[in-house]
């Protein structure tokens, strides 16, 4: 069951990774529309800069909340690698359950903030705002539960891999 479980979770990864991706393409393709309207065709356009920012926006917590592991997110590295594995699992743990407390008392103001932003629109696009920043509670969710399991590995069983900052990689 559980390597029916990592599949899936490979899948739904791989996925989130292609969702990035077009993000990325779209924000590139509209960044380079918006040279061309400005300094070629002599006729700036706004709504290449809104979506540019909309993308940016989205790319940035939706790549946070689902596509950077764990191993990959900013580490303390000197503190980090100079402790044992034990005070690394404690290290984990008390960001874990501080993160946790943070974004859950947040949690409720955010998503009365992002339903509240349903009243104004983007100035070109006319997209809501509560659409456009629901981004932020997913994220915030997220980053809870992700919170959550990270605390909880840490707590009964699997320690955080021996860190070695010399051996960093890209992801790939």
């Amino acid at each position: 069951m559980n390597a029916r479980f990592a599949g899936i979770g490979a899948w739904l990864h791989a996925r989130a990774e292609n969702l990035l991706a077009a993000m990325l393409a779209v924000m590139f393709t509209v960044f380079i529309l918006q040279i061309f309207f400005r300094y070629v065709v002599n006729f700036p356009v706004g709504w290449t800069h809104e979506i540019s920012v909309i993308m940016w926006l989205w790319m940035v917590l939706f790549g946070t909340a689902f596509v950077v592991r764990d191993n990959e997110e900013i580490r303390f590295d000197i503190l980090y690698s100079a402790v044992s594995d034990r005070w690394r699992r404690v290290l984990v743990v008390a960001s874990a359950v501080m993160l946790i407390v943070l974004f859950g008392i947040s949690l409720p103001a955010v998503i009365d903030y992002v339903m509240f932003m349903k009243v104004e629109k983007t100035a070109y696009l006319k997209i809501r705002f509560d659409w456009l920043y629901s981004i932020y509670a997913i994220f915030a969710v997220a980053t809870i539960v992700r919170q959550f399991w990270l605390g909880y590995q840490a707590i009964w069983g699997k320690g955080t891999e021996e860190y070695d900052p010399t051996k960093v990689s890209s992801g790939v």
